[in-house]
């Protein structure tokens, strides 16, 4: 279970730095050589060398800011990623909580392009936090804004907080039990619609006592991270608050879309 999720224990991950800590950190001072470009996705993305010789993937866009602003993820020697992506409906975890609270975890985020591309494998050369392969959701551009099929407008914070969460709970299955699947129904309406069906009331309330445990340290981190401003910041984690207080007590409520949202 170490390679998809641990228990991160009493001490509090630091989630501005991230996994890597200040050591991966990219520095200010280094001038980089670009060595490739890509525009094939979204957002252009970059690889480019440092002088100290190591390489980085960088992306700068409008999906980069929540990844955050200016993405540089360094190509580590220990780090290898493996050239196959794994899917969200096979794989070593398909029916555990940890998978399924992953999926809400992305929902509540509006993370809405759930592809299978977007999962990555990595293999490093040490065991690195209990694991020596990690199962990762490597790319959440298409976040922290509005869900839907055709070009939905990502990092948007009045789509985010129009977006409901839970929209109904069957209470047949809540009487019957929170561990049969499909007793919950989201405000979604992005791709890989079948991927929802798998959850359960239990992995709903599973995610959002995860989630809970986040300080609002932690939070803010993360979102500073990324550059985002204290305004922002404020009204993004009052409408994850709301949804994870939803999460936990298993309550739905509509959203609060309109035609005229843009």
């Amino acid at each position: 279970m170490a390679q998809l999720w641990v228990d991160p224990g009493p001490t509090p991950r630091d989630l501005f730095r991230g996994v890597g800590g200040q050591e991966y950190a990219p520095s200010r001072e280094v001038v980089y050589t670009l060595k490739a470009k890509n525009t094939s996705g979204f957002s252009e993305s970059y690889d480019v060398v440092g002088s100290d010789g190591l390489e980085w993937s960088a992306k700068i866009g409008a999906d980069a800011h929540q990844e955050p602003e200016a993405r540089f993820r360094p190509k580590l020697a220990e780090l290898t990623r493996e050239k196959e992506a794994w899917s969200w409906a096979g794989n070593p975890f398909s029916g555990t909580p940890q998978l399924k609270g992953l999926l809400v975890i992305l929902l509540m985020l509006n993370s809405t392009d759930l592809k299978d591309s977007n999962n990555a494998i990595y293999t490093t050369r040490e065991p690195w936090d209990g694991a020596s392969r990690w199962f990762v959701v490597r790319d959440i551009g298409a976040a922290l804004g509005e869900t839907g099929k055709f070009f939905p407008l990502r990092n948007w914070l009045e789509g985010f907080e129009k977006q409901g969460f839970i929209t109904k709970i069957d209470a047949n299955v809540e009487m019957v039990g929170a561990n049969k699947a499909g007793g919950v129904e989201f405000d979604y309406d992005g791709r890989h619609q079948d991927l929802l069906k798998m959850i359960t009331l239990a992995d709903v309330r599973w995610a959002a006592e995860r989630m809970k445990t986040l300080s609002d340290e932690q939070w803010r981190d993360a979102f500073r991270a990324a550059n985002y401003s204290d305004p922002l910041i404020n009204r993004y984690l009052t409408r994850i608050r709301l949804k994870i207080e939803d999460g936990l007590a298993l309550r739905a409520r509509s959203g609060d879309k309109r035609e005229d949202a843009r």
